[in-house]
């Protein structure tokens, strides 16, 4: 059976009316399209948010995935980098994100951030891909900087680290996936088949060459490191 849930969040910046036309706007695209995608062997539903259109792109099957994870590790410690989930339903772990202003966020580098106590899980949904490449000057290694230290310096023994990442964003790190050097122990492609929004399980030589869209990934990676 897959993961039922039901969000209803509205962002408080929005009139009442944008926010009535945009949620049946997304109601009406629910009933329309397929209600689950697959990914590691596990079936999930789709999200169907207001917040960035989940319906559009990437948010529709990364949320999904990472709330599972969270629910796998009630009561651990766990951090997350990038202030992503607390626009989608309430979370009671750490957060860091370095432009992000918002209650509970740390506002720092993630490369100068050094916890008090480890985490047992460490997720960042479409977030490391921008650090270094979006930063000036630039600097691409900068990401695999962020992740050693994530893994060395805030990743508790035992603990897992998971991330998800556009693909054809960062060229760096495309290149990196390119030449057999991904900063990951284990990967999971999903790739975007549709308009529709529909993804399915993928590999590299299926996702190598999907170029990035207009405020969209067209494929992305889940990476993991365990200790």
């Amino acid at each position: 059976m897959p993961y039922t849930y039901d969000y209803t969040k509205a962002t408080a910046d929005e009139s009442a009316a944008k926010r009535y036309w945009r949620s049946l706007k997304m109601l009406l695209t629910r009933c329309v399209r397929d209600r689950t995608f697959r990914y590691d062997g596990k079936e999930y539903e789709y999200l169907y948010h207001p917040y960035n259109r989940t319906w559009k792109n990437e948010r529709g099957v990364e949320i999904p995935i990472f709330r599972e994870l969270l629910l796998k590790h009630e009561g651990k410690r766990v951090l997350e980098v990038g202030n992503v989930l607390s626009h989608y339903f309430p979370i009671h772990h750490e957060v860091v994100d370095k432009y992000e202003v918002a209650s509970g966020v740390i506002n720092t580098d993630i490369v100068e951030f050094v916890p008090q106590d480890k985490y047992d899980l460490i997720i960042s949904i479409s977030t490391l891909e921008h650090i270094g490449w979006d930063e000036q000057p630039q600097k691409p290694i900068k990401l695999l900087q962020a992740i050693d230290h994530l893994r060395s310096t805030c990743l508790a023994p035992s603990g897992r680290l998971v991330a998800s990442l556009p693909i054809g964003y960062n060229r760096y790190f495309d290149y990196l996936q390119n030449n057999g050097k991904s900063p990951f122990m284990t990967q999971h492609f999903l790739k975007r088949i549709s308009t529709q929004n529909y993804w399915v399980e993928s590999d590299w030589e299926q996702c190598r060459n999907v170029p990035y869209g207009r405020f969209v990934a067209h494929a992305i990676v889940i990476g993991t490191i365990q200790q």
